[in-house]
């Protein structure tokens, strides 16, 4: 560790858990060069906005950060602001010209030197405004991170970047070429986290089933998900962001029998039809994903399937919406996540002339969201009196109710299962413990300790 620092940061990191990724490891970054960490930005000097890129609500949540941070600062609250992420990298004219107020802006590639850059900025070295870029493929995964989510659980990153160049998405733009970890590398910081208590591992890239595709000549997830399940400690391994054409059977053979992966898969399908598919350049139409729905379901008893869509995408019909619905309420997803379509600069569909109204995208919103809050509280009210593990992560006071996750919920997205406990039972955060469910209220399962 370098000597201490004057100068308190504090880290805010929207959007994705890959971005949260990076800040984490920005973190452990700027810990070894000596710099301390406030909570909050009102009591930093130096406040680190990792920003999310992906659609404009993600864009208008950072540009409000950073009209806040920049009062902060003309007030003296703060004296330095520093915009990192995807925000910064796809914007790199428009931050420099349209911010002044920003100290530096740092695209990528530089995260390894941000303690360098933030010590140039503080000693006087630059007069102006600070910009760092680099090539996007030299983009580290590597290094020490301090984590930002609960002690028992964790995202492990295993590659960065995608190659599937859906045309709604700015992802290959703004993160470049899918590029893999090497397997003896993400084992390795697998095994640390686990000696560190990390019980629950959430393996995230932008794309995790095309792992290994560019190292290995081969899908290699299997292959990296059966090393994880060796490592000591480690009780959960959980899957997000799968694509549907390369969900192989060796796959699916280890998430039905390595005992560590829990029965639960994360699919963005985005759309069952076939023509709006195309549109979109994924694969697959709504026959073969009824079929890999039903093969999953089959082959993995228990399996809680969650996905994404979006609505309104340019030339969607009002048949090809209702077929969406149609099949969204056939497939019965556990968990469903939806967007109305969002035209992003510089992506193909951006240019595509059947744009649809924005009332209507988030109209067509609404009525999947409805249809599966419907789904859930059924599935909910069929759960009452089935027995589960939950993970301990909070006490409500205010309930009087412990709070939890079992294996059907992933961290930060899927809710919470607030349960009772005697009196005289104390849990701690981190604890597993066994449940029976006994009621829903607001589409939340309510249990008690067995």
């Amino acid at each position: 560790m370098s000597e201490k620092k004057d100068f308190k940061v504090a880290v805010v990191s929207l959007g994705c858990a890959k971005n949260q990724v990076d800040a984490e490891q920005m973190m452990a970054t700027l810990a070894d060069a000596g710099y301390s960490f406030a909570e909050e930005p009102g009591l930093s000097d130096i406040v680190l906005l990792n920003t999310c890129g992906f659609i404009t609500a993600a864009k208008e949540e950072a540009i409000e950060w950073l009209n806040e941070l920049i009062t902060l600062k003309n007030e003296g609250t703060i004296k330095y602001i520093v915009v990192t992420g995807c925000l910064s990298e796809r914007y790199r004219d428009e931050f420099e010209k349209e911010y002044p107020e920003v100290d530096a802006i740092v695209g990528i590639a530089e995260y390894g030197h941000i303690a360098e850059i933030i010590g140039k900025m503080t000693n006087g070295e630059n007069s102006g405004q600070i910009c760092c870029y680099g090539k996007k493929e030299e983009h580290s995964m590597e290094g020490k991170r301090i984590l930002s989510t609960m002690s028992h659980y964790a995202y492990l990153r295993i590659a960065d970047g995608c190659d599937n160049c859906c045309t709604y998405c700015a992802i290959p733009q703004i993160r470049g070429r899918y590029r893999s970890r090497p397997i003896e590398n993400i084992v390795k910081e697998a095994r640390e986290l686990a000696d560190k208590g990390v019980k629950e591992l959430v393996v995230i890239a932008q794309d995790t089933t095309r792992y290994g595709l560019d190292l290995y000549n081969k899908l290699s997830l299997a292959d990296l998900l059966n090393e994880l399940c060796k490592i000591d400690g480690l009780k959960w391994i959980r899957v997000l962001y799968a694509y549907p054409e390369r969900i192989t059977d060796e796959l699916i053979d280890v998430i039905a029998n390595q005992d560590k992966v829990v029965k639960y898969l994360d699919i963005p399908l985005q759309h069952c039809d076939g023509s709006i598919l195309k549109r979109m350049n994924r694969h697959g139409d709504e026959n073969s994903l009824r079929a890999l729905v039903a093969k999953l379901r089959e082959r993995i008893p228990g399996i809680t399937l969650r996905t994404t869509f979006i609505t309104g995408f340019p030339g969607e019909t009002e048949e090809q919406f209702n077929r969406l619905g149609e099949f969204a309420e056939d497939m019965k997803f556990e968990r469903m996540g939806c967007f109305a379509y969002s035209e992003e600069e510089g992506t193909i569909a951006a240019t595509m002339p059947d744009q649809i109204d924005e009332e209507v995208r988030e109209h067509r919103k609404e009525i999947l969201e409805e249809q599966q809050d419907t789904r859930v509280a059924e599935m909910y009210e069929a759960m009452v009196g089935d027995e589960a593990e939950v993970v301990v992560e909070g006490y409500d006071r205010y309930l009087e109710h412990y709070f939890g996750r079992s294996a059907m919920f992933a961290p930060e997205i899927d809710g919470m299962i607030y349960f009772t406990a005697p009196n005289e039972k104390k849990l701690t955060i981190g604890e597993f413990v066994k449940i029976r469910f006994v009621d829903v209220l607001d589409n939340n399962l309510i249990g008690e300790l067995i």
